[in-house]
Formats: C-alpha cells, structure tokens, sequence
C-alpha cells in the first residue's frame, strides 16, 4: 500500500482566491507535487491535459462556474513569423541568448526585481525574495533551463526565461525582462527565440501556459499562430481571430 502511495499522484483544491486576471472571479486550483523518478512521465502527461508548473507543483485552474483559461501551444514547425515578428527580431539582433542550467544569481535576481515591481506591482511575486527567487528558478524535478539574453556589446542582462524541456516541445514556465526596454518587445522576442530553439531540435510545440479570454493581459498569446488550444474533447486549431 505504501508502494501506490509514493507512486500515484494525489491531488488537492486550493481555497478560493481573487482571480488576478478577470475582476470579480474567484479562482481555485487543483494541483499536486511533481516529485521523484516520475516527475517527468507524470509532467508529460499532466501538461498534455492542460497542467501547468511551477517549482515542484503542478496546477490548473478549477474554478467554479468559470473556464476563462485555456491551455495553448504553438505549432512550431509550422509557424511563420508576421511582420511585427520579423520587426522584433531585428530589434533584437544585438542580443544573444545562452542555455543554461536553472542556477540563481543575484545579476537575475535585481532584473527580477525591477520587473515585477514595474510591471506587477499588485501581484505576490513582488514580496519575493532571493530565498524565494532561487528556489522558484532551482527546484525543479524535470529537465528544467534558463535562457539569459545580453546584448553582444557589453554583455548586459536583458532578460531571462525560465523554460522545461519536455518531450513533445518547451514549456515557458516564467520570463522576466529589464521594464527600461519596452521599445525592444523582449516579451515577444523571447517566445519567438522558443519557436526557434523548438525548431532546431526539433520539438513540435511551444507551451505558452493560459490565455485567459477577457483578459487584455493575455491577449499577446494569439499573436503566435497557428496555435492550439485544449477544449473538452482534447487539443484543437485555436482561430485566428
């Protein structure tokens, strides 16, 4: 009995929370640890139903009465940049982006810190400190990596992403970026830098976590398609409009 009990995931409800995405909602989450020699089958297939990371818990959203959030992926192999995505990468040609073992410094940890702060200020991450830092970069149970982007020049920390590698593409679990550079659209240049890094290896998908419909601050998702979205039946073409 003690055998089924390490090996079978148990799964748990959180208590109800404002929802920080829709104004008036109240979200819950069921989740559970994503620990030992599983971890990876067990992130594999929790993903594919619409799971997301973060350290060594594993969630969705169960809200009741509400499923604003979708899980969404992009095709890589298929995408074709835009226009504004051919612009944003020529922006962003000064900079060169490192792979790199999910390892704290206090370099990502000030940039970190500028950003929530510009960009999050309401939010709990911005009472994170360089404890909490480390060990949302570090504990990790799967084949989890860092991306730093600097600038070619001198060699300054531009922006960072958090990203698992999985076995049918890569998972962005967080990015941050230096909030001075808004010209540069470092959001949208580092998932297109995860198209491309899918590309090469070659994954078939790009794992963008939730876009929550109503929500204007996860609208930029769509702008990567095509894309798929998980419904009720399983992963289906997102519309483009």
């Amino acid at each position: 009995m003690s055998q089924v009990s390490r090996d079978t995931p148990q799964f748990f409800l959180t208590a109800p929370t404002p929802c920080p995405y829709l104004p008036g909602q109240v979200e819950r989450k069921v989740f559970t640890q994503l620990v030992g020699d599983n971890a990876p089958a067990l992130h594999h297939s929790l993903t594919a139903g619409g799971f997301r990371r973060s350290q060594s818990i594993i969630y969705r959203p169960a809200c009741e009465g509400c499923r604003a959030c979708i899980s969404v992926r992009v095709r890589a192999q298929e995408f074709v940049p835009s226009r504004n995505h051919r612009r944003v990468l020529a922006n962003n040609a000064d900079l060169v982006g490192t792979l790199l073992a999910n390892s704290a410094t206090i370099e990502q940890y000030d940039l970190f810190r500028a950003y929530v702060e510009d960009r999050h200020a309401d939010g709990g991450m911005v009472d994170m400190s360089l404890i909490d830092y480390a060990a949302m970069i570090e504990d990790s149970h799967v084949d989890t990596k860092l991306v730093e982007y600097r600038t070619k020049a001198d060699g300054q920390l531009v922006a960072v992403s958090l990203l698992d590698v999985m076995q049918d593409g890569l998972s962005m679990v967080y990015s941050f970026y230096d909030p001075e550079l808004a010209e540069r659209s470092l959001g949208t240049f580092m998932i297109l830098d995860h198209i491309s890094r899918a590309r090469a290896l070659p994954l078939p998908y790009v794992f963008l976590g939730y876009w929550v419909k109503g929500s204007d601050k996860m609208g930029y998702k769509r702008r990567f398609q095509p894309m798929d979205m998980l419904t009720g039946i399983g992963w289906m073409a997102m519309p483009e409009t």
